[in-house]
């Protein structure tokens, strides 16, 4: 740039500047002193920062920061912040020696005083060279009385357990290779860390060595970066475990290591491998917000509090094999671009994926869900073709919990569709069954909630509107209807606690006609029946159960009809015999029917309540009506039913009408079923078993001459109920048989 200057604007520029240095003036310094401030507050401070490391530790450096411990709430502080510490092999202090070992040694006895535990505080250092943790450590044996003076009992109960763990781990080594019992029980050294380590905006550029030994300050800090490989392998954390905002970036192995209290790693970063293979959390994890760039390995991991992965960014595979969660789990708005999984995983309370996102595969395959754990994926998005949940066929989706409907549709279309191409028909039609459970919900809603757009004042009130809530209601659905319940939150009278206490006694919806709610009403009633008699075809014993019953109920009623006639003038009656064979099979028919119902209906109450309506009002009254008229016609020691006599054979019956054809030739061929064969109650279940299910051994029906039109009326009434019965029971069919009637899966 002053190459392309000519030579006139060269000396108008510099020749004042010239003058100024040369004639020394005060005036010429101060302007030159004002040039210089303004040049540097043209330059940012990160650029000035950038690239300048804290000074260089030296030996000189290290003793007056050592002589200079200053107490902070009774704990002695080693101030070691803002300087570069080399701890390299090639680093060699003043006097020849390396530094590294200079620096151990004169750090040591400050952090193993028995009366304090002091703080290592490292804010803002830079540390070069591998930091161990081993050299500032004691070295004591694990067992006997030599702990008890440089612990508390707190961390003498947490050695113990430590102690018990260490001497199954070699009794179960010792069995398998057997080994001499001498032995057995070897001298344990374990390794304390008296100090706490802070660690604020610290920088390890090479690798840090934490492994096997017992931390008993913790470990604090917010913004520090690792740049080498972190060794952590079975060290023990007595004291909150707490990195915010850290970075590694190159592998962090922890595996076997326990972590007594809380650990806090939110918005963490780990760019290399992350190893907590059978790590022990005692306290909560948290790791919220954090990113897992590579491969995270917690296989095998035991969790005793809450484990938080919330927000957390998974950009490659996550194991948590073998895993066991006995607080709850969270992995909400979870960003999980590749495989999680939970294979033999235990579970003792709920998982929340809710909000959460995932393209490839969620494993929780031999998974093990306690009585209170289930698994809520409300929200959940399938966010690739090849997104797939995988769990053991028929448990996996009983566990799955998805509390509303809305905003849930193409989830629970997505589940289905998972479930079904992994041929899982039972866990498909789980999810289906609880997809029809929240449209019940929202259909009862809309049919008798009140309506938040249309609701009178009087009606807000009694749902629990204050009056200065009421007004500004109106005010607003006057300028906008509200389009959903979550609106209210936006006005400044109503609170979130408000809110929590009147949404299951609204909707949000435009105003409806009376045709509509006629209809929805109906819906509804459609719905709830299908769900009561057979979990909206889901379940095939629920289906059996009902049909049991019904076959039951009507053959026993038409033998009654057609045995038990009159008392007078002349007795025709059944034999106490027949009666009793009678009545203890359907017993046992009707006790089948309802052990079934009671097992697989979600409702017995509302199934058998169903049952009653189809089986007593109607078959009541046209027997009652039946008995009042009482029975003066011919052929009256001759039963109303009939069989086909040339054929006893196992009989689809689809086209079958229950009366005999008017045609004198089918006459020659039905015959009455016979009253004097001790097996001939059995008919009447072959006539039931032929009106519900149409097909049986014989083709029973009704006689065609002298026969009463209420015993007409009951056979047609029954047949009709056949006809619905069995569409039902084909619709489960194809719905639990994998192949039968696939195009009713989309």
């Amino acid at each position: 740039m002053y190459d392309l200057l000519g030579p006139s604007y060269r000396s108008v520029f510099y020749r004042p500047i010239l003058r100024l240095l040369l004639g020394r003036s005060l005036a010429g310094i101060a302007a030159i002193g004002i040039l210089v401030i303004m040049a540097m507050m043209c330059v940012s401070p990160a650029a000035l920062a950038e690239g300048i490391d804290p000074p260089l530790l030296t030996e000189a450096m290290l003793q007056q920061r050592l002589e200079r411990v200053r107490p902070d709430q009774g704990q002695p502080v080693i101030d070691l912040s803002q300087v570069t510490i080399d701890l390299r092999g090639s680093s060699l202090g003043e006097t020849g020696e390396p530094f590294a070992d200079y620096f151990y040694r004169q750090l040591r006895p400050y952090l193993n005083r028995p009366s304090l535990q002091p703080r290592l505080d490292l804010t803002g250092s830079n540390i070069r060279g591998t930091f161990r943790i081993q050299p500032l450590s004691l070295n004591v044996p694990l067992y006997g009385q030599q702990l008890s003076l440089l612990l508390s009992e707190n961390e003498r109960k947490q050695l113990e357990r430590d102690r018990r763990r260490r001497s199954q781990l070699q009794q179960l080594s010792s069995s398998i290779l057997s080994t001499s019992q001498d032995s057995a029980r070897p001298n344990f050294q374990v390794r304390l860390f008296r100090g706490q380590l802070v660690l604020e905006g610290t920088q390890f550029l090479d690798n840090v060595d934490w492994s096997n030994t017992f931390l008993l300050g913790g470990i604090e800090g917010r913004g520090a970066i690792f740049r080498g490989e972190v060794q952590a392998a079975e060290s023990r954390f007595s004291k909150r475990f707490k990195l915010t905002q850290a970075q590694f970036l190159r592998p962090v192995r922890f595996h076997n290591s326990i972590f007594f209290t809380d650990v806090d790693l939110n918005r963490v970063q780990f760019q290399g491998e992350l190893d907590l293979t059978g790590a022990t959390f005692e306290g909560g994890g948290n790791f919220r917000s954090s990113q897992f760039k590579d491969f995270a390995d917690f296989a095998g991991s035991k969790w005793l509090e809450t484990a938080d992965f919330s927000d957390t960014d998974w950009r490659n595979r996550g194991d948590f094999s073998k895993s066991k969660f006995v607080k709850v789990l969270y992995f909400t708005n979870a960003m999980i671009l590749d495989s999680l999984s939970f294979r033999e995983a235990q579970f003792l309370k709920f998982i929340n994926f809710r909000g959460g996102r995932f393209q490839k595969l969620l494993d929780f395959s031999d998974a093990q869900f306690m009585s209170e754990a289930y698994l809520n994926i409300s929200n959940l998005t399938f966010d690739a073709n090849e997104s797939q949940i995988i769990g053991n066929p028929g448990k996996i989706g009983r566990v799955l919990s998805i509390p509303t409907l809305q905003g849930n549709e193409n989830l629970l279309i997505n589940l289905v569709r998972n479930f079904r191409d992994l041929e899982q028909i039972e866990d498909a039609n789980q999810v289906n069954y609880k997809r029809i459970i929240l449209v019940q919900r929202d259909l009862f809603k809309r049919v008798f909630a009140s309506n938040l757009n249309t609701a009178s004042r009087e009606t807000l009130r009694q749902i629990g509107f204050s009056q200065v809530q009421i007004s500004e209601i109106v005010q607003h659905r006057q300028e906008q209807l509200f389009s959903s319940l979550s609106e209210m939150l936006s006005l400044e009278t109503v609170s979130l606690n408000t809110y929590t206490q009147v949404r299951d006694r609204l909707i949000a919806v435009p105003p409806t006609s009376w045709k509509i709610r006629l209809y929805l009403a109906l819906k509804l009633v459609f719905v709830t029946v299908l769900l009561a008699l057979s979990r909206y075809g889901t379940s095939f014993a629920l289906v059996f159960g009902v049909g049991a019953i019904v076959i039951a109920y009507f053959a026993c009623l038409f033998w009654f009809i057609d045995r038990y006639r009159r008392l007078r003038p002349q007795r025709i009656l059944p034999t106490v015999y027949e009666s009793f064979c009678v009545l203890v099979t359907t017993g046992v028919v009707v006790s089948i029917g309802v052990i079934d119902i009671v097992q697989s209906s979600p409702q017995p109450g509302l199934t058998l309540a169903c049952l009653a309506v189809v089986m007593l009002p109607i078959p009541g009254l046209l027997t009652l009506r039946m008995y009042q008229q009482g029975r003066y016609h011919d052929l009256m020691d001759i039963s109303y039913f009939v069989e086909d006599g040339a054929f006893r054979e196992l009989r689809l019956m689809i086209s079958r009408l229950p009366i005999m054809p008017r045609f004198p030739f089918f006459r020659d061929r039905f015959e009455p079923i016979l009253f004097d064969r001790r097996w001939g109650w059995l008919n009447y279940y072959d006539f039931s078993l032929n009106n519900l299910l149409k097909f049986g051994f014989n083709d029973i029906r009704l006689r065609d001459r002298h026969l009463p039109g209420l015993i007409t009326a009951l056979a047609w009434y029954q047949w009709g109920l056949g006809i619905l019965y069995i569409s039902l029971l084909f619709w489960t069919l194809s719905r639990t048989i994998p192949g039968l009637n696939l195009f009713l899966y989309f």
